[in-house]
């Protein structure tokens, strides 16, 4: 797999859905409409570890490679005053590469860390929701493989409307590296995600994103486009989602995933 092919499909990877990756505010008083609205939310006051592990194959010269790659993805609300809230999303990557023609390919360990801030209103403005901030590559891999060994900062912003059972949005992002390994590519990547979800009156979210990664240094793009479906429940007391989904790769980068692959999640809630 070319270097630059592995930056691009990494990003992708890591910057997936934004259903499910929120917090939670109040749980106790939320009815569970409330709770399905604030899921498909990804600036909501609300805690949330979700575990979202996703399978593709397709990679390398020959087409051979799999990878499964599962993201541990806590988020975080801070509240800064009576008008703004701090929303820290981590993501840490958990991978697995197998059946590579290359044998150097064929690891599993820790890819790359991918730490976002967003400062968010707590009202909407003129009936968005708004969230913007830094985001943070770190390169945390324990093999090279598994990673772009570059550190790197960029802006990131996500705006969404909600009405009645319907959520509509746009996350995005750019990651330039400013230092690393000498003998590795440069990430200079933009990934744009808009999204649209609908809830059920049994509060089971039906949701349809594009993940578009752009390589600006290598010209290559990574579109996978994601269909999932998600319900909320309960487990005694404790609020969960889980849900699956299919993923089609509409473009991808050289010696990178093809065809379809399909992605699971599950998804804790904490009250504050």
């Amino acid at each position: 797999m070319k270097k630059s092919s592995s930056v691009v499909v990494t990003m992708v990877s890591l910057f997936t859905t934004v259903q499910g990756q929120d917090f939670l505010e109040s749980a106790g008083q939320d009815t569970d409409e409330d709770l399905a609205k604030k899921l498909a939310n990804p600036v909501a006051s609300l805690i949330s570890v979700p575990f979202q592990s996703n399978f593709d194959d397709g990679f390398g010269p020959n087409g051979d490679g799999e990878v499964w790659r599962t993201n541990i993805q806590p988020v975080i609300p801070f509240s800064l005053n009576e008008e703004w809230n701090l929303i820290s999303r981590t993501i840490i990557p958990v991978v697995d590469q197998r059946d590579f023609s290359v044998p150097d390919l064929n690891e599993s360990g820790l890819g790359d860390i991918v730490q976002s801030l967003f400062f968010s209103p707590k009202d909407p403005v003129n009936g968005w929701i708004l969230g913007g901030g830094p985001v943070f590559l770190i390169p945390t891999a324990t093999d090279s493989v598994l990673g772009a060994e570059q550190w790197g900062a960029g802006p990131t912003f996500v705006a969404l409307k909600q009405s009645g059972p319907w959520t509509t949005g746009i996350l995005a992002n750019h990651i330039w590296s400013f230092a690393g390994e000498d003998d590795r590519a440069d990430v200079n990547a933009t990934f744009v995600q808009p999204f649209v979800t609908y809830i059920t009156p049994t509060k089971t979210t039906i949701g349809l994103s594009l993940e578009t990664t752009y390589d600006w240094d290598s010209d290559q793009w990574a579109v996978p486009i994601n269909f999932t479906v998600n319900q909320l429940m309960k487990i005694g007391d404790q609020p969960i989602q889980v849900g699956a989904g299919v993923r089609y790769w509409a473009e991808s980068p050289d010696n990178g995933p093809d065809g379809w692959g399909f992605r699971l999640q599950f998804t804790f809630l904490f009250p504050n």
